[in-house]
C-alpha cells in the first residue's frame, strides 16, 4: 500500500541516513524518500513537509531530537535564504568526507565495470576555505526606489540582498557595493521585465589573485548607458585596481547571464592571472575555475594522472582559455584544443603565443566534432585530458574517444553523477586508476573530481 505523505504533515523522529548530492539530509519515511533541506547525517529531527512529488517528499526541520557532532553555525546571516552554499552548517572536514561520499554514492548508482575496486582518493581541501571566489556575477533588482545586488533564491525570482559573501574575494564585493551605490546615485534604470523597463541586469566582477587585476562588467537588456561618462570616471576614481571595463548585452529572458555581443568600455580588454607559472589573459566571457588557489592544485592532479612523456600529442578538450594544456605545452610533442567560446580560442592563442608555444593547436568547435575531425584526418592523441560542464561528454565525444582509445585518459569532472554514467562507457576501453577529488567550492554541494584511466589491452585502437 503506497504511503500517502501531505503538504504541511508534520513527521516525527526522522532519522537522516545520508547526504545528498545537493547538500539535503536524506531519509526514508515508509518507503518514501524525505530531502531535508540543512539536515546532517545521523541526525534525528521533526519536519515539515514542504512539498511531495510520487516517491519522495521535500521537508524541512521543525525540531532536532539529536544533532551529529559535525553540525556548526552558519557565519553568514542570509545563508538560509541566499541558496549560494549549501553546507556552511557542517564543519569543514566534514564536508571534505562528504565529497568524497558523493563519488561513491554516484558509483553505486550507476554501476561502471569494476566500480567496486576503485579507489577513491581523500578529498584535497583548503586551509582557509573562505573568501576564496575569484568571479560574482550579481542579480540587480529595484526595491522600491533602490536597486540592490544579490542572488535569487533557491528555486524562486525573490532577489536576496548581498553585502559581505564570506566566499567572495572582498575586492570582488567592495566593487559590487561601490558599483551598485553609484547606480543608484545616478538613477539608473534597473531591468524589470514585468513592466517593460529597459536597463541594468547584472553586474560581474573578476579578479585576479596573482596581479591584483579586477575586471567589471555591466550586462544590460540593450546597448544604452545613461550617464557612462560620468559613471566610469567615478568608478575609476573609487577603484584603481580596476583595469577592465565591459558591457554585455543581453536582451533575451532566458536565463544564460551573457548575450552574444559585449562592447569594450574603457581599460584593457582582458586581465592577467597567473597559474602554475603560467600566464593567462581573461576575457569578459572567458571560462575560468573560479579557485583560482584550488585551480592550481587540481592542474597539478590532473597533470600528475596524465604522467606525460615528451613525444605525447595530448588533446585538451573544453580548453577554455588554454589553462590546462599550456601548463605542460613545453612539456610534450603537441597539444590541440578545443571550445566553442571564440573570445576564449582567442585568448588561449594569445596565451600560447606569449608562452613562444609553437606546439599548440587552439580550434573553434564543439569537443563532440573536432575530436572526430582530427582522428578522421590521421591525428592520434595519446593522451587526452577532458573537463566537460555538468551535463558531462557528449556521446558523440565518447563515441570518438572509445573508437580510437588513447593511452590515457584523464576525466576532470564538476558532477559526479554524470561521471559516474560516463564511465559506464568508459570503463569498457580504459581501466579507472583513481579518483581524487579537489574541494573547489567549500561550504557549496559542488564536488570537482580528477579521474586517472589508463587503455585496457584489449581495447580498439
Amino acid at each position: 500500500m503506497n504511503v500517502v505523505i501531505k503538504k504541511g504533515q508534520k513527521l516525527p523522529n526522522i532519522r537522516i541516513k545520508r547526504i545528498g548530492i545537493n547538500g539535503e539530509g536524506v531519509a526514508n519515511y515508509k518507503g518514501k524518500i524525505l530531502f531535508v533541506a540543512n539536515a546532517l547525517k545521523n541526525e534525528i529531527v521533526d519536519v515539515k513537509v514542504e512539498d511531495t512529488q510520487k516517491t519522495f517528499a521535500y521537508a524541512s526541520i521543525i525540531k532536532f531530537k539529536k544533532q551529529s557532532k559535525d553540525r556548526v553555525k552558519p557565519l553568514c546571516p542570509v545563508y538560509e535564504t541566499c541558496g549560494g552554499c549549501q553546507l556552511m552548517h557542517m564543519d569543514y572536514p566534514a564536508q571534505l568526507a562528504f565529497k568524497k561520499d558523493l563519488l561513491k554514492q554516484a558509483l553505486e548508482k550507476f554501476k561502471p565495470q569494476g566500480y567496486e575496486n576503485y579507489q577513491l582518493l581523500d578529498t584535497i581541501g583548503m586551509d582557509n576555505p573562505w573568501n576564496y571566489r575569484n568571479k560574482a556575477q550579481f542579480q540587480l533588482q529595484k526595491f522600491g526606489q533602490k536597486a540592490v545586488a544579490g542572488l535569487y533564491e533557491e528555486g524562486s525570482h525573490r532577489l536576496v540582498e548581498i553585502r559581505d559573501c564570506l566566499v567572495q574575494e572582498s575586492h570582488t564585493q567592495e566593487v559590487i557595493n561601490s558599483v551598485v551605490d553609484i547606480l543608484n546615485k545616478y538613477k539608473a534604470p534597473i531591468l524589470n521585465e514585468k513592466n517593460k523597463i529597459a536597463g541594468f541586469r547584472t553586474i560581474m566582477t573578476r579578479y585576479a589573485f596573482a596581479t591584483g587585476e579586477l575586471q567589471l562588467v555591466f550586462i544590460t537588456s540593450s546597448a544604452a548607458f545613461a550617464n557612462k561618462d560620468i559613471i566610469i570616471e567615478e568608478i575609476r576614481t573609487k577603484h584603481p585596481e580596476i583595469v577592465s571595463i565591459m558591457q554585455n548585452i543581453q536582451p533575451s529572458k532566458s536565463s544564460e547571464i551573457f548575450g552574444d555581443k559585449t562592447i569594450h568600455l574603457w581599460g584593457k580588454e582582458a586581465i592577467e592571472e597567473h597559474i602554475n607559472e603560467v600566464v593567462f589573459d581573461l576575457s569578459a566571457r572567458a571560462f575560468f575555475q573560479l579557485n583560482p588557489l584550488q585551480t592550481s592544485i587540481l592542474y597539478q592532479e590532473g597533470i600528475k594522472a596524465l604522467d606525460l612523456q615528451k613525444d605525447e600529442k595530448v588533446v585538451d578538450a573544453y580548453c577554455g582559455v588554454g589553462t590546462i594544456g599550456l601548463s605542460f605545452a613545453s612539456k610534450v610533442a603537441e597539444v590541440r584544443g578545443m571550445d566553442v567560446i571564440p573570445s576564449a580560442i582567442e585568448d588561449a592563442k594569445k596565451n600560447a603565443q606569449r608562452m613562444n608555444l609553437t606546439n599548440t593547436k587552439y580550434e573553434l568547435g564543439k569537443a563532440e566534432v573536432l575530436l572526430p575531425k582530427w582522428l578522421k584526418e590521421g591525428f592520434r592523441p595519446t593522451s587526452i585530458i577532458v573537463d566537460p560542464p555538468r551535463v558531462g561528454l557528449d556521446n558523440a565525444l565518447k563515441k570518438a574517444i572509445l573508437a580510437h582509445p588513447p593511452k590515457k585518459l584523464v576525466y576532470i569532472s564538476c558532477n559526479p553523477s554524470t561521471l559516474a554514467r560516463d564511465l559506464v562507457e568508459l570503463a569498457k576501453a580504459f581501466k579507472v586508476e583513481y579518483l581524487r577529488s579537489v574541494d573547489m567550492f567549500p561550504h557549496t554541494a559542488r564536488c570537482e573530481v580528477v579521474v586517472k584511466l589508463t587503455r585496457l589491452e584489449n581495447a580498439a585502437i
